[in-house]
């Protein structure tokens, strides 16, 4: 039979280890938030460079076709 040591590095090991979930959960948020920023610039920048995108090409009150 394994005898067990005293508690401490086991409570110091799930310490570490939940430090290390909240650093990734903090991690992947800031890339989420990155890639959002990035998207959004993008199509800024699209929509500049085609003056001003589709909605301002449409009227409003004008019907859609259902394309197939």
């Amino acid at each position: 039979m394994i005898e067990e040591g005293p508690p401490a590095p086991k409570v110091l090991r799930m310490v570490y280890f939940v430090g290390a979930g909240f650093l990734c959960t903090f991690a992947i948020n800031k890339w989420r938030e990155m890639e959002k920023k990035s998207n959004q610039k993008q199509q800024e920048k699209n929509q500049q460079a085609d003056g001003g995108g589709l909605l301002h090409q449409i009227p409003a009150d004008s019907v859609q076709k259902a394309m197939k």
